[in-house]
């Protein structure tokens, strides 16, 4: 079926990246599906789907399947892997069914898990094994994971945060929470509409996120005009926000991801404190794209915080070069 015998997938919440050995990354689509309601069709899948979030008429809606790095809705999922696969096949052409290494949360729970699996299998797989995703995030981020040092590691997506701790090519400490760069959009709409009294959309949010949001109290205040439904009278208005009080509405849930990444050092063996004192802290994921995330972490850790060379892209690629150590990763219990 497929001209590739091995694929790697970063099955995101955000988005879904596909990594080949030959051409490295092939597919890079937001996580969204356009279906009709009365007919179930998929009308869009990605980037056109996303282009639809929140200006649909009734029948059709657009969603997100995977919810906080799970699958929330599995026919949904199946349905928009499908689609994937296709366009796969487009870039790459026919040949056999694929094996696939598919990345997970290292807090999903074994039903999670076996969706991932039986969802990706109903593509056409050949066989699916599953990589946590601190291990991917690693590998992608072309850390030693393989020898005897202390390589940490901190995943902000769209769902889940994961933090790692990794040596001899297995996890020695590891946490996540089910907060990321969806929960900071989150903030940022419900501050608008208790402070303001306003609706504002998702799309909306996450503009205000990559341009107004700062991971820093300190920095130099910026503005921004947006548009969303006034509360009250029902109409359209303009708003004027500026970066201050982005700050303040996200700064609960930075707060979350500082305690989580803090939680997993302290359960950190004490020999390999020294790695991390020495070596740092690397981020990946499109949360750590925040701006000031890495100065903020910085300056509260207390340790060095390096910044992936392409954080978007590093569990993708991690899962792509776990292909040909996966037997080995597996025998260390990842």
């Amino acid at each position: 079926m497929f001209a590739t015998s091995e694929i790697g997938i970063d099955l995101g919440t955000a988005n879904i990246l596909v990594y080949t050995k030959e051409k490295g990354i092939i597919l890079n689509e937001p996580s969204v599906v356009a279906i009709n309601t009365e007919t179930g069709d998929v009308l869009a899948v990605g980037t056109d789907a996303k282009d639809m979030v929140g200006k649909t008429p009734g029948k059709i809606i657009a969603m997100r399947p995977l919810k906080e790095g799970v699958i929330a809705d599995y026919q949904i999922t199946s349905t928009m892997l499908k689609h994937i696969m296709k366009s796969i096949q487009k870039n790459i052409g026919s040949m056999r069914k694929p094996k696939v290494v598919v990345c997970t949360p290292s807090g999903s729970t074994s039903v999670e898990r076996r969706a991932i699996r039986d969802a990706v299998m109903s593509c056409g797989a050949k066989y699916v094994s599953l990589i946590e995703e601190p291990i991917a995030a690693a590998l992608g981020a072309g850390l030693p994971v393989d020898e005897p040092v202390a390589n940490v590691v901190v995943d902000i997506g769209g769902g889940t945060t994961e933090v790692g701790i990794i040596s001899y090519g297995g996890v020695v400490s590891s946490d996540s929470i089910r907060v990321g760069g969806d929960k900071i959009d989150e903030d940022i709409i419900q501050y608008v509409r208790k402070e303001y009294n306003m609706l504002i959309g998702e799309r909306t949010a996450e503009n205000i996120k990559i341009n107004l949001g700062h991971a820093l109290p300190d920095h130099e205040e910026e503005t921004l005009e947006v548009f969303g439904r006034d509360l009250v009278t029902g109409l359209p208005k303009p708003l004027t926000l500026n970066s201050k009080e982005i700050h303040e509405a996200i700064k609960d849930t930075l707060q979350n991801i500082f305690e989580i990444i803090r939680n997993t050092l302290e359960n950190c063996p004490p020999e390999l404190s020294g790695d991390v004192v020495d070596h740092g802290i690397t981020l990946t994921g499109g949360g750590s794209l925040l701006n000031g995330m890495q100065a903020w972490l910085g300056n509260e850790i207390d340790v060095p915080v390096i910044l992936a060379d392409t954080p978007l892209e590093c569990v993708a690629k991690g899962t792509g070069k776990s292909l040909g150590i996966i037997s080995k990763l597996q025998k260390a219990g990842v």
